[in-house]
């Protein structure tokens, strides 16, 4: 049994009502072995089996973020730059560093984020101009006239007036959030248009060049930095791409590391 098949047996099943007796000699799991499975494999396996079901939306992160921080204090030492920090900058750096690494190790093309723009609100505040009616000075007329109204009413006056209203948020279209999907279409690969043309029409694809074969953006280093910057320590980008980003980048393969032994621990408990 491999890991990305369990995502079922969390789910609510209806009954299924029958007379038929159930076979005694199916190879198939039930329910209560797969969980005693589970649990046997989370046993040897880590954080692995928490990261992959916060991943897939199973269970809430944090049990996973508090077990990579802690792989991040056991790593800390490989990174001169974090070990040399004081206790309580350091502790609050492997916190950040942690939590952006679960974040880019838990996307996918069919996540999703919040909206950059209205901040997961869905509208913005823009300022406009509208053309209001001013009244002016009516005068009584001595008999009754039919005017037409296809001109504005002697009297009356547009005027231009500045306010501030609050408009649909454009880049989400007022859902609150972003795909991550690349422009791929979360594919991984585009057409090649030139060797296309040079097979005389039949379709030829190459690796998407804007995400690399992924299928989605994974978070901007910049933006980890940026987090760090304004929260605890002021770091350079230098000094972000020569130590701190190598530490970064090596707590989001951790977590593919742990997933992966996580999926060789149940697929032994259950041969």
């Amino acid at each position: 049994m491999r890991l990305e098949a369990i995502g079922k047996y969390f789910a609510p099943k209806s009954p299924h009502i029958t007379d038929a007796p159930r076979a005694t000699a199916s190879d198939a799991l039930s329910i209560s072995e797969v969980m005693a499975a589970l649990g046997l494999a989370d046993l040897k396996s880590g954080i692995g089996l928490d990261l992959y079901l916060a991943k897939i939306g199973i269970s809430a992160p944090d049990k996973a973020v508090e077990g990579l921080y802690e792989i991040a204090q056991r790593l800390a030492g490989q990174c001169r730059a974090i070990s040399e920090l004081d206790e309580d900058i350091k502790q609050r750096v492997l916190q950040i560093l942690a939590t952006f690494a679960y974040q880019d190790y838990s996307r996918s093309a069919a996540s999703v984020r919040q909206c950059e723009c209205c901040s997961g609100e869905g509208f913005i505040e823009a300022e406009v101009f509208t053309m209001k009616a001013a009244m002016g000075k009516m005068t009584q007329l001595s008999d009754v006239k039919l005017v037409r109204f296809d001109k504005p009413m002697p009297g009356n006056d547009l005027k231009p007036k500045r306010e501030v209203v609050r408009i649909l948020c454009k880049p989400c279209g007022g859902k609150k959030v972003i795909s991550n999907a690349c422009r791929c279409h979360g594919k991984g690969v585009v057409l090649d248009k030139e060797k296309t043309e040079a097979q005389g029409g039949v379709p030829v694809f190459k690796a998407c060049p804007r995400c690399t074969g992924r299928g989605y953006a994974r978070i901007p280093a910049e933006t980890v930095r940026k987090a760090i910057s304004l929260d605890v320590l002021e770091i350079s980008q230098p000094s972000w791409s020569r130590h701190y980003k190598p530490f970064y980048e090596l707590l989001i393969t951790e977590c593919h590391k742990e997933e992966s032994v996580a999926d060789s621990m149940l697929s032994n408990v259950t041969k």
